[in-house]
């Protein structure tokens, strides 16, 4: 196999980086990769907000809720669910845009930023750099969308740190490899076994790396999914322009 699929499997968040500067030209490469990356009915409903001013990394690291990395790193990329674009081409036809009132909009748009937001991890990485992919920016989204200008019908969905790694990071073991992939059907069988076995597993993952504060997957994923993580998305949505009831 090419190194491409080492460079997929051996992914890993990294959270420390130097102040080094990013290569321009290296910058042009990653970003031009994700402009090629596919979109849903050639709709290009991405756009990339490159954030490499300090003080601006700063307020997005303080919006993400305090992430020092992003303020570190020399890079910080916003991804935008972007459907500004087709409602100013539609409006060119004489048309009119309707599907940013739907949820299916939002899918397929958050579907395409996944898509170029994964193509920039493994471009990066391919360039010796590191990365960390960040949720956060949509923890006060509203503030976010006023710091970059973002205009209606657009959408930061999520963002990525790149950088030159300080100290590295180490790679997380992940729950069996059969809760990922199913033959011809859904097999939960052994969900539940794999489920145990698996939070034994990272919590001596943490040990080893020096965690002893380290929860157990069911523990860390409740820690999120017990309540609405971020719920101040669906609100800033809503004033962007973006539906629900569709």
């Amino acid at each position: 196999m090419s190194s491409l699929n080492d460079i997929f499997t051996s992914h890993k968040s990294d959270r420390s980086f130097t102040d080094q500067p990013v290569d321009e030209a290296v910058l042009d490469r990653i970003i031009q990769a994700a402009y090629r990356a596919p979109t849903s009915v050639n709709s290009q409903q991405v756009s990339v907000i490159v954030t490499r001013d300090a003080a601006s990394r700063a307020k997005i690291s303080q919006i993400a809720g305090g992430q020092p990395w992003i303020a570190k790193a020399p890079v910080f990329l916003t991804f935008v669910l972007d459907m500004h674009k087709s409602q100013q081409a539609i409006a060119a036809a004489g048309k009119e845009q309707v599907a940013h009132e739907s949820i299916e909009s939002i899918v397929s748009g958050s579907t395409d930023v996944g898509i170029a937001l994964g193509t920039v991890l493994a471009a990066a990485r391919a360039e010796g750099l590191g990365v960390v992919p960040i949720g956060g920016i949509r923890r006060v989204p509203q503030e976010l969308i006023e710091h970059l200008q973002l205009p209606q019908h657009t959408f930061p969905v999520a963002g990525v740190v790149i950088g030159h790694v300080d100290v590295p990071s180490h790679q997380k073991p992940r729950l069996p490899i059969g809760t990922f992939r199913h033959e011809e059907r859904y097999d939960n069988s052994q969900l539940a076994e794999s489920i145990a076995n698996y939070n034994q597993q990272i919590v001596q993952h943490w040990q080893n790396t020096g965690r002893n504060d380290g929860e157990n997957w069911s523990d860390s994923v409740a820690g999120y999914y017990q309540k609405v993580y971020f719920p101040d998305v669906l609100p800033a949505l809503l004033k962007q322009g973006f539906g629900n009831d569709k």
